[in-house]
């Protein structure tokens, strides 16, 4: 099976949740969506999309792959991940930012967990992360046995 992993992070959670997953199915390319040309989604039988979440809603370049490519990732195995330090409220988060459509069709839908580096955050972000997570240090959350499972899903 030819699997695409395309991202979109900001501060990088993301993209090493794409890299974990990428580490455990044999031959997948990583692409992160703010890159470059993307990849022929015709080559791939698979394809997982991740973003990280800012105030609850995905990437901007997330939301314009989905946009743009709805048709196109119809009849293709699909993975949906999404990356934060919450995880409060994941199935809505899952149902605001993705089509119902693809959501459906996916065979796997999960929430990942996160990483907040304060030293990579701006005076403002550092703030709201601490406001919300009560945590003011370097944080994360990256749940490897959430990651094992979803790959396992895909791998079915």
């Amino acid at each position: 099976m030819n699997t695409l992993i395309l991202y979109a992070t900001k501060h990088g959670a993301a993209g090493e949740i794409a890299k974990r997953i990428s580490d455990q199915i044999d031959g997948a390319v990583l692409h992160d969506l703010k890159e470059g040309e993307l990849p022929a989604l015709d080559r791939f039988d698979c394809v997982i999309i991740g973003s990280s979440l800012y105030a609850g809603s995905i990437r901007k370049e997330a939301k314009a792959f989905l946009t743009q490519n709805a048709t196109r990732l119809k009849g293709k195995k699909i993975g949906l991940f999404l990356s934060g330090l919450l995880e409060s409220d994941g199935e809505k988060l899952f149902d605001s930012n993705f089509p119902p459509d693809l959501l459906q069709a996916a065979k796997a839908a999960s929430f990942l967990g996160g990483m907040f580096d304060p030293q990579k955050a701006g005076v403002i972000e550092r703030l709201i992360v601490k406001a919300v997570t009560k945590q003011s240090g370097y944080v994360d959350t990256i749940n490897d046995e959430k990651i094992k499972q979803f790959t396992k899903l895909l791998n079915a």
